[in-house]
């Protein structure tokens, strides 16, 4: 007679471990495996992946478990019919949950050292983690008895116990911790609650992590920063601890080596070594002042930006750095952006120090009535903003608190919007492609309709505009990810999106499609048969902040600028003050060309003079001795090494002409080794 079973469990296992399995509980809740056409009873109650490694006496490398394409503890009770995968340390979900669990022990280490100590939250980032802490009086010299401590935990091998608990419980387990209690009042009433214990250590967390902390073979704590409670300036300033782990020693050697090497190449570094930038407490922080060899990139970036939108048919503007609270209100940046700006309160008025240049640009819209017949109006403008960044966020030139946009904003009428919306990609692809900037994304930026209070609420609208801009990636067939909830706060935006060499993502460059701010500002056009109607709004950051751009260059080109970016092109270099009068001519006929020159004439060795040009990473040295005064010509070094002597100035200068022309992103002399009397 064949047997009757309280329930019939189907396992189907995907990946490199791949099998289907099926379990049947007992009426005395006994797990019984059919395999092979055979029931065997394993003297288990419940199914979990940590037992069905152990039925096929296969722990693998395995850290945790995807079960119906969540991540789950191996201990995790499998209830119901699944599909089940393994994952090791080298998928990036396991390391992952691997690097989570590493920072729990980092807290466990730090609650053992600083008892007094109150964790928050500590999160798996790109490259390691970092756990935020109060009352942490921490200095990077108490790094190394935080990992002695964390070692001598990692060797009792604590297991990862998870359990779930009501809200009240948790309220209790968490009472002495101001943070974590805030973070359960925000869960409802019937939201799981878990917490995973090792040794005598509770943390809240959702999990998974990994089945014991034994398996942990290599970690490092990195760096200290501090960081508002939720990233909130009102709220109280934390301590933040980085680190990272990985599956072995050598490994995560390698990533250091390979930080390090990163580091060299750090606008933050390169950017005050080379002279570009400098920062001053008295000042504050996020806003650096850009020396004049910075001032001058920004500016040769900006009036390129200039010339190639106006030959595409951009109007600049030029609109004020400050207005009334009235005009943001009308926008809605007071209602959804006032955290984020400077708020000047005055006698007679609220001011405040804008964040967006586009209220002032539909200001200028506004002015006059206005026809189809104008349409697309595009007006563009280097525009300088101010948005109150936190300070756990700035960095450099990459995030400060002023900072200037190459900002624009298309009005035309719905028909015109799938075109113009082109041409601003098409733009956006110019210049990424001209600086040479390649490693990068498209991100398609939607609302999140769960937190409809960050947004314009218009469901309809948000559908309606969100459909139209996949329709036109469509058509473009652009390759894109999707972001929920990183819209703006009026309508959808295609991000580019870069990271930094410290692997830190931002935005670079921007096209929004706008359906709501035309409505708030009233804005209209008389079409054909003289009736009024609403036009459509394009935002675009072309080449976006441009403080960031030369961060991102310089990180680029390790401040090996191209020549036609390069602040000074050319040194001239003397070998004797015979020749310090013909240095100065060969300087002035530069000028005269417009490359940016100047003489080094300095009483020192040649070699001195060429080290010291090279360290500042001059692209080209033209160097003058005895020999090119007497023939009236110009030997040339570039910062390679490579070496062409005798030269005609003339045809120098005719060559370094045509490199600027082209924007060309390398010196290539090919050109200049026909000439008689020319000599490598």
């Amino acid at each position: 007679m064949k047997k009757i079973y309280a329930k019939e469990i189907k396992v189907k296992i995907v990946g490199p471990f791949s099998r289907q399995v099926t379990f049947f509980v007992a009426e005395d809740k006994s797990i019984i495996l059919l395999k092979d056409g055979e029931e065997t009873s394993l003297g288990v109650e419940k199914i979990t992946p940590q037992e069905i490694l152990k039925i096929f006496k296969n722990s693998g490398p395995f850290l945790v478990a995807k079960k119906n394409g969540d991540l789950v503890d191996l201990t995790d009770v499998i209830a119901g019919d699944c599909e089940l995968e393994f994952l090791g340390v080298d998928s990036p979900e396991g390391l992952e949950v691997y690097r989570h669990t590493t920072a729990h022990v980092m807290a466990y280490a730090v609650k053992n050292l600083f008892p007094q100590a109150k964790l928050t939250i500590g999160p798996v980032i790109e490259g390691g983690f970092y756990y935020d802490v109060d009352d942490l009086p921490l200095k990077e010299e108490d790094f190394a008895k935080i990992e002695t401590e964390m070692k001598k935990l990692i060797a009792k091998r604590y297991v990862n116990e998870r359990s779930e608990v009501s809200k009240l419980a948790a309220l209790e387990l968490f009472k002495d911790n101001p943070y974590k209690i805030e973070i359960i009042k925000g869960l409802s009433e019937d939201e799981e609650i878990s917490c995973y214990q090792m040794g005598d250590f509770v943390d809240l967390c959702r999990g998974p992590h990994i089945p014991h902390i034994g398996m942990i073979k290599a970690f490092k704590l990195q760096k200290l920063t501090g960081a508002y409670w939720r990233g909130k300036s009102d709220n109280k300033m934390l301590t933040r601890v980085y680190g990272t782990s990985f599956p072995s020693s050598k490994e995560l050697k390698k990533h250091l080596t390979r930080l390090e090497e990163l580091k060299a190449s750090d606008h933050n570094k390169l950017g005050r070594e080379l002279g570009f930038f400098i920062s001053n407490e008295s000042v504050g922080q996020g806003l650096p002042l850009l020396t004049p060899k910075g001032s001058l990139l920004k500016r040769l970036l900006e009036n390129w930006v200039e010339e190639e939108e106006t030959k595409r048919g951009y109007e600049f503007t030029t609109t004020p750095y400050l207005a009334k609270s009235d005009l943001y209100k009308i926008s809605g940046h007071w209602e959804h952006y006032k955290e984020n700006m400077f708020v000047i309160e005055t006698n007679s008025d609220v001011l405040a120090l804008r964040p967006m240049t586009c209220p002032f640009h539909f200001s200028l819209y506004n002015a006059k009535k206005r026809s189809y017949r104008e349409l697309p109006i595009r007006y563009a403008e280097n525009s300088v903003l101010f948005r109150n960044e936190s300070s756990g966020e700035m960095h450099g030139l990459i995030r400060v608190r002023q900072f200037t946009l190459a900002d624009g904003h298309i009005i035309c009428e719905p028909s015109q919007v799938a075109e113009e919306f082109k041409g601003c990609l098409e733009l956006v692809n110019y210049y990424l492609e001209t600086l040479g900037l390649d490693d990068y994304y498209f991100r398609l930026s939607k609302w999140d309709a769960e937190n409809p209070d960050k947004y314009v609420n218009d469901p309809v609208a948000w559908d309606k505009t969100e459909k139209q801009m996949e329709d036109i990636l469509a058509d473009l067939s652009l390759k894109y990810v999707e972001a929920v909830g990183e819209a703006a706060f009026y309508g959808p935006k295609l991000d580019v999106q870069m990271k930094n060499v410290h692997g830190k993502e931002d935005t670079i460059m921007t096209v929004q499609i706008d359906f709501a701010l035309p409505k708030k500002f009233a804005m209209k056009y008389s079409d054909r048969d003289d009736q009024d109607k609403q036009p459509v709004v394009i935002h675009r950051g072309s080449l976006g902040c441009y403080e960031r751009t030369i961060a991102l260059l310089l990180e680029k080109y390790s401040g090996k600028l191209p020549f036609w970016l390069a602040p000074q092109q050319i040194e001239i270099l003397s070998i004797s003050d015979q020749v310090h009068e013909y240095a100065l001519e060969v300087l002035e006929k530069c000028r005269q060309h417009k490359i940016r020159a100047k003489a080094n004439l300095k009483n020192e060795s040649l070699g001195k003079k060429i080290r010291e040009g090279q360290k500042q990473k001059i692209p080209c040295l033209l160097i003058l001795g005895r020999e090119e005064k007497e023939r009236e010509v110009v030997s040339l070094r570039l910062l390679n090494g490579t070496e062409v002597k005798n030269l005609p100035l003339e045809k120098v200068i005719s060559f370094f002409k045509k490199v600027e022309a082209e924007k060309s992103k390398e010196l290539v002399l090919d050109d200049l080794h026909d000439w008689e009397g020319a000599a490598r």
